[in-house]
C-alpha cells in the first residue's frame, strides 16, 4: 500500500496536490497541517465526508485521506521518538512514505514577510527537524519547495533586473543575499536537500516556484485580492506602491505537472525553477482584471506599502531544454479563472 505524506497539506500549494493525488492515483495521502493558514479539508474537498480515529481524521468513502491536525514538528518528534509511530497509532500498513511533500511552513504575503520576519524564520525550525526525519525514514521520493526568494535581491532591483537563472544560486560562490529570512530560510533548505541527497542517498528536489496563483488562493495574496476588487468595480483602483513592480505568474495547475515531471527525473537535491518566464507588472495585472470586469479605473498608488523587490522573474530556458516543458495555462486564461471565482464569490 502507498502512502505518501503532505505536510501543509491544506495551504493552497498543499490542497491542490492532495487534491491531485487523490484524483489521479489510487494511493492513500497522509495529511498534516495545524490550520494556522491551511483550511480544513472540509471546506475545499468535494463530497466531504469523515470519521474520527482519536486524534486522526479519516476523510471520503473510500478512506484514503487521513487528516492530522497539529504542529509538523510535533509530529516528526513522536516519529523520531518511535519510528513506526503512525503504524501503530493508527493501524496502518506500510513501511515507509512513498512520496512526501514538504508544504508546512510560516508563510504569508508582504506583510508578514516584512512584518514579523523572525517568525517567518521558524522556518529554519520545521525544516532542519523535516531534514533531519528524512534521513532516518528514508522515503522513496522527496520535494522541497524552495522560492524565488532564494534568489539575490541584488539582481531585482529597478536598474539591474535579470531574468533568474537557475546558476545564479553556487553554494561553490557567493551566494549575495536573498529576500528576508523567508529567502534564507529557503535558501538554508535548498542546501540541506544537497546534502541530503549527497550524503544520504534521499531522493529529492528541489523547486522554486514564482508568482504561484490560483482559482481557491487566499485574498491575502496579490492576484486573488486584485480580481476580487475588479470584481467589485473598485474606482479609484488602489496599487501597493507604484505598481511598477513586476512578478513572473504561474499557474497552480502548470506548478503541479512541473512538480510530477521533477520528481520522476531529478534525484539529487538540485533546484529549478517554476514559471512563465515573463515579467508582469501590478499596473498590467490591473489592467488584465479591470478589462475582464469592463471598465477602466483611476489608478491610485499606495506609496506606503510594503512591496518587495522591484521585479522578479525567472529564465525558463533550463528548464525548456532538459524537460522540454512550458507553462500551458496563459496569464489571461489563468486569471479569467481566478476572476470567475472571486465574482462568483461576491
Amino acid at each position: 500500500m502507498k502512502i505518501h505524506l503532505v505536510s501543509g497539506g491544506c495551504g493552497f500549494v498543499g490542497r491542490n496536490v492532495v487534491k491531485r493525488l487523490l484524483n489521479t492515483t489510487n494511493d492513500r495521502v497522509f495529511v498534516v497541517d495545524d490550520l494556522s493558514i491551511g483550511r480544513h479539508p472540509s471546506q475545499w474537498l468535494e463530497g466531504f465526508q469523515s470519521k474520527k480515529e482519536g486524534d486522526l481524521e479519516i476523510i471520503g468513502a473510500d478512506e484514503r485521506f487521513y487528516f492530522w491536525q497539529g504542529d509538523f514538528r510535533n509530529l516528526l518528534f513522536y516519529m523520531r521518538q518511535n519510528p513506526r509511530y503512525i503504524q501503530e497509532n493508527y493501524k496502518l500498513d506500510f513501511e515507509r512514505f512513498s512520496d512526501v511533500f514538504h508544504f508546512a511552513a510560516i508563510v504569508g504575503g508582504r506583510l508578514k514577510i516584512d512584518g514579523d520576519p523572525l517568525m517567518v524564520a521558524l522556518d529554519l525550525s520545521i525544516d532542519s527537524e523535516f531534514f533531519y526525519w528524512i534521513t532516518r525514514h528514508k522515503p522513496d521520493r522527496v520535494l522541497y519547495p524552495s522560492s524565488s526568494a532564494a534568489y539575490p535581491t541584488s539582481l531585482q532591483t529597478v536598474e539591474g533586473a535579470v531574468q533568474l537563472r537557475e546558476g545564479d544560486i553556487d553554494f561553490t560562490k557567493n551566494l549575495g543575499t536573498p529576500d528576508m529570512t523567508y529567502g534564507w530560510t529557503k535558501l538554508t533548505g535548498e542546501f540541506l536537500a544537497q546534502i541530503a541527497a549527497k550524503h544520504y542517498g534521499i531522493s529529492i528536489v528541489c523547486i522554486r516556484p514564482f508568482s504561484g496563483y490560483g482559482e481557491d488562493q487566499e485574498t491575502d495574496y496579490p492576484v486573488p485580492a486584485i480580481a476580487r476588487r475588479a470584481a467589485k468595480k473598485e474606482n479609484p483602483f488602489e496599487v501597493w506602491g507604484s505598481g511598477k513592480q513586476g512578478r513572473d505568474f504561474v499557474h497552480i495547475d502548470d506548478i503541479i505537472d512541473f512538480i510530477q515531471i521533477l520528481m520522476d527525473n531529478v534525484h539529487d537535491g538540485s533546484a529549478y525553477n517554476i514559471g512563465a518566464g515573463k515579467l508582469t507588472s501590478f499596473l498590467e495585472l490591473i489592467e488584465v482584471f479591470t478589462k475582464i470586469a469592463g471598465y477602466s479605473p483611476t489608478i491610485k498608488p499606495l506609496l506606503d506599502k510594503p512591496v518587495g523587490v522591484h521585479s522578479r522573474y525567472c529564465d525558463m530556458s533550463l528548464v525548456r531544454e532538459k524537460f522540454g516543458w512550458m507553462p500551458r495555462i496563459s496569464l489571461e486564461e489563468g486569471m479569467r479563472r481566478v476572476y470567475e471565482r472571486q465574482k462568483a464569490l461576491l
